[in-house]
């Protein structure tokens, strides 16, 4: 899968693909335009579903729908991709920021996409070792069992719930 807010995301999704990718998915946030059409449209030829104006949470559902062999996108795409071993490579730093156009465009491309896909094993262990850390009540370190507070959170989840009836409501007026 492939997402970006920058504007090049169709054009690095169709070249990945000329040079022997299977890309199911772009998600770009920028809008629909006369000068994307023809990239989209040959996209679309070949597969891919191409989403303008995607959301995180499009790019994310790409993500757990698809399960690729690598996810490239923005931070938390990455993240998102990461905490399910899938291998993954941040568009800005690592794509978009270098030539993309002639042979060493296409292999410096290439030999990076190929790194990260050959390190999925890499992935598999770092999850098997990681595995409950860093996520809901036992993030960071503690020392003993985290202090829950069900009833804080309970009581804070009330003032939540009221403060939305309330917006609601001024919504009617």
């Amino acid at each position: 899968t492939l997402s970006g807010y920058e504007g090049s995301e169709l054009l690095v999704a169709r070249l990945l693909i000329e040079s022997g990718a299977q890309v199911p998915y772009v998600g770009t946030a920028c809008p629909k335009t006369p000068w994307s059409a023809d990239d989209a449209a040959w996209l679309e030829a070949k597969g891919v579903t191409v989403k303008f104006r995607a959301s995180l949470e499009d790019d994310l559902a790409a993500v757990d729908a698809i399960k690729p062999d690598l996810a490239i996108g923005t931070t938390p795409v990455v993240q998102h991709a990461k905490e399910r071993a899938i291998p993954s490579l941040y568009f800005t730093n690592l794509i978009s920021a270098r030539p993309l156009m002639g042979p060493a465009g296409a292999g410096s491309l290439a030999q990076v996409v190929n790194a990260a896909i050959n390190g999925a094993e890499k992935m598999n262990k770092m999850k098997a070792f990681f595995e409950g850390v860093g996520a809901g009540d036992t993030a960071g370190v503690w020392s003993g069992s985290p202090n829950l507070r069900p009833d804080f959170r309970a009581a804070h989840q009330k003032k939540i719930d009221k403060a939305a009836r309330v917006a609601k409501a001024q919504e009617m007026i």
